[in-house]
């Protein structure tokens, strides 16, 4: 009689110290840009390169949470998110790039000799037009081949190759010099960011405490979603779909809607990695960056929505080191985590805490 209260108070305790740890990460989060701006003297500075890196894993975090939504509670398999990612860098970056070029054309299309700007950039100068084009670019993507894929009820493995598939074609779409995306060499020398310098401090701290907060409103909207109705039809779907329609419930809708929020969170992300990172070209594009994604949340825990910004964190973190230690055998360790976690963590690290939290 008393087993089932004691679970209970189990899971009740286990959430208040998964709450006061997020609560203590989004303390020191919100002091790292503060820490910035010390003066180099003080011991407690935080360097510019270490914002960046923290930044950029933190952009990846959002990635990893918008795939878990559609893998962890649709059951869907992206492998494509690294393309709706690079869409929204990219519209961000035309608007750095228009920025820096001030009346003239950017310094690309000078090179290639180009007269006058293709008609896909009209615009692009305005900053509110650019976070139009951030949301919109992915977003209509996604609406359009999430509604023949799911209209064609496409699932499982097909759907997986479909997106890989996507992202490839988009990579080498963009890497041709006449699209009028930089070719290979992309976006890069940003000069300023809304008339502000986009390497000066007190930038690189706003943009990154706009990362914050964009991180913890996808994490509520992800929990809302997860608690709702719609969040117990999304997992219907991923266990049971044939049996959800015998109820009379449409899932193409439901996954449809989930897939294009999913992309427009990736592309919101993709608009802040940017600027931080100075630079996007194709190769945010490949196949491989979404299969890093996807490695992100099965060492973390799909369907947990914190569990993916752990696994983001510990792999881009065990990136940064290996890239410089062994650059060169980099791929094949992740390899061997992925097969480690299909194996021996199936439901990844969150899993496994919780696991030991029951005995």
């Amino acid at each position: 009689m008393n087993q089932p209260m004691m679970v209970t108070a189990a899971q009740r305790a286990g959430t208040k110290v998964t709450l006061g740890v997020g609560l203590v990460i989004l303390a020191l989060l919100i002091a790292l840009p503060l820490m910035s701006l010390l003066p180099e003297s003080n011991p407690l500075q935080v360097s510019a390169y270490t914002l960046t890196l923290v930044g950029k894993i933190l952009c990846y975090a959002i990635v990893a949470l918008a795939l878990d939504l559609v893998w962890g509670y649709a059951g869907l398999l992206s492998l494509g998110h690294g393309l709706f990612f690079a869409l929204g860098g990219y519209a961000m970056g035309m608007y750095l790039m228009r920025e820096a070029s001030g009346d003239g054309l950017p310094a690309f299309m000078t090179f290639l000799s180009w007269t006058e700007l293709p008609w896909y950039w009209v615009g692009t100068q305005h900053f509110l037009w650019a976070m139009c084009l951030v949301v919109l670019a992915p977003g209509l993507l996604a609406l359009v081949f999430g509604f023949f894929a799911f209209r064609s009820r496409i699932k499982g493995v097909y759907f997986s190759i479909m997106t890989q598939a996507l992202t490839f074609a988009g990579m080498l779409l963009f890497f041709r010099n006449e699209t009028g995306f930089g070719g290979n060499n992309g976006f890069t020398n940003f000069r300023s960011i809304l008339g502000f310098s986009i390497t000066s401090q007190g930038t690189r701290a706003v943009l990154f405490l706009l990362t914050v907060a964009l991180l913890v409103g996808s994490l509520f909207v992800g929990w809302r979603l997860a608690r709702s109705k719609f969040g117990r039809v999304l997992t219907a779907v991923r266990d049971a779909e044939n049996r959800l329609m015998f109820c009379g419930y449409d899932p193409r809708g439901f996954k449809l809607f989930v897939w294009v929020l999913s992309a427009v969170l990736c592309g919101l992300a993709g608009a802040l990695y940017v600027p931080q990172v100075g630079i996007i070209n194709p190769s945010e594009m490949s196949p491989t960056n979404s299969i890093e994604a996807a490695v992100w949340v099965a060492l973390g825990g799909r369907g947990t929505l914190i569990g993916p910004l752990l696994g983001a964190g510990l792999v881009n973190g065990m990136k940064s080191w290996f890239t410089v230690a062994f650059p060169e055998y980099w791929l094949f360790f992740l390899g061997a985590l992925f097969i480690v976690v299909t194996l021996y963590l199936p439901k990844g690290v969150i899993g496994l805490m919780k696991k030991r939290d029951e005995q």
